[in-house]
């Protein structure tokens, strides 16, 4: 059993930044970061960012260039560095743990899931 839980998440303008930071139990060959929109359904959850062990990071086209997925091994902590905000990048973000055949566009090749951090971004 791996647990997530995400911090960070709160308002900002259109344009600031935030750091989402998600402590685990432990470290999986992939961890990622996905989004759902408010009201969206668990299926729609959009893969934001991914770090996979042997195949390296992938984001989502919506995000490549403004956000950062890092972690920190020994702290067991994965981090989104968020940056030029957009109102549209509204949602609650969630931490993903699961293993090297995780594929950001199918949640459920996910095996874990921390309860997400609400993200709010006004223009």
């Amino acid at each position: 059993q791996v647990l997530l839980v995400e911090s960070g998440g709160g308002s900002a303008q259109a344009g600031g930044s935030l750091t989402l930071s998600c402590v685990t139990t432990m470290t999986t060959d992939a961890m990622g970061w996905f989004r759902q929109a408010l009201g969206g359904r668990r299926e729609e959850r959009e893969g934001v960012a991914t770090i996979h062990t042997r195949r390296g990071i992938h984001y989502a086209d919506s995000v490549n260039g403004r956000f950062t997925i890092s972690q920190d091994i020994v702290k067991n902590t994965l981090y989104l560095h968020m940056n030029s905000l957009k109102p549209e990048d509204t949602a609650v973000y969630y931490c993903a743990a699961g293993s090297d055949y995780s594929d950001h566009r199918d949640v459920r090749s996910w095996d874990y899931w921390g309860k997400g951090t609400l993200v709010n971004i006004s223009s």
